[in-house]
């Protein structure tokens, strides 16, 4: 699966690398979690563009966000069919940019987390597919899922599920729904080829979300204990959390930029 991932290019070379034309300016992130905002490109009326979409897709269907699951992640192998994906394979397919991502691995006491990265070092098209929500008061919310299938060895040692990454010559194949369909499109969500992703294990820290800076991707020896954070008083926490609120506006789910 993917649940946390990193985007640390520079803005112009994202934008070079994925081919839109808005040119937006953001700050590395190393730390992006379900629910906040995450760089996404589309393609409209022919151009591809760049969005922010908020992690987590509610289908077009659902009444109440709030009684509804949170859907991170669409598994290839029934996208094509779950009500929650179908219509959004179909019409909105799009790709997400990354750097890396964490991934999970079990068996120890607390699980041991590592980065997976490029190993060309160049960022990652991963698949993904959006919905626009639309409330009873006309709001709406642009939503989106990141698409993972069953990984392959040696990749399976980390955790059975992998992101589908696109590979840049089949860019436009898999954003055109007009021309290619969805059926077409899902020939594209393989697992990565082997020896294209590299990873190494990293620092808990990054189990907490509020933990955002390069330290998080740094290798460490296995075991190796978490930085010991010094601790906030607590109104100062306090009115942190309130003013972070209050410039995002997206209800405490943070924000890209």
């Amino acid at each position: 699966m993917c649940g946390r991932f990193v985007i640390t290019s520079p803005p112009a070379a994202v934008r070079l690398a994925f081919g839109y034309s808005d040119q937006p300016n953001f700050p590395a992130r190393y730390n992006i979690a379900p629910t906040q905002p995450i760089p996404v490109v589309i393609l409209d009326n022919g151009a591809r563009r760049f969005r922010l979409m908020r992690w987590g897709l509610i289908p077009s269907w659902v009444k109440d966000p709030r009684q509804f699951s949170l859907l991170i992640n669409a598994r290839s192998e029934t996208v094509l069919d779950k009500p929650a994906f179908r219509n959004a394979m179909k019409r909105r397919r799009c790709l997400v940019p990354a750097d890396g991502y964490y991934e999970w691995q079990s068996g120890g006491k607390p699980k041991q987390p590592y980065f997976i990265h490029p190993a060309d070092g160049a960022p990652l098209g991963l698949a993904g597919v959006a919905e626009t929500w639309v409330g009873p008061n006309g709001e709406e919310l642009d939503t989106v899922a990141i698409v993972t299938t069953a990984a392959s060895q040696p990749m399976a040692v980390l955790h059975d599920r992998v992101p589908v990454t696109i590979a840049p010559g089949d860019y436009a194949r898999w954003l055109d729904c007009a021309e290619v369909s969805a059926e077409e499109a899902a020939t594209l969500l393989h697992p990565p080829a082997e020896g294209a992703l590299r990873w190494h294990p990293v620092s808990t820290a990054v189990n907490r979300v509020a933990n955002d800076d390069a330290q998080l991707i740094l290798p460490i020896a296995v075991g190796e204990p978490a930085p010991v954070e010094p601790p906030k008083p607590a109104k100062a926490a306090a009115a942190s959390r309130r003013a972070a609120k209050a410039v995002s506006g997206d209800d405490g789910q943070g924000s890209l930029f």
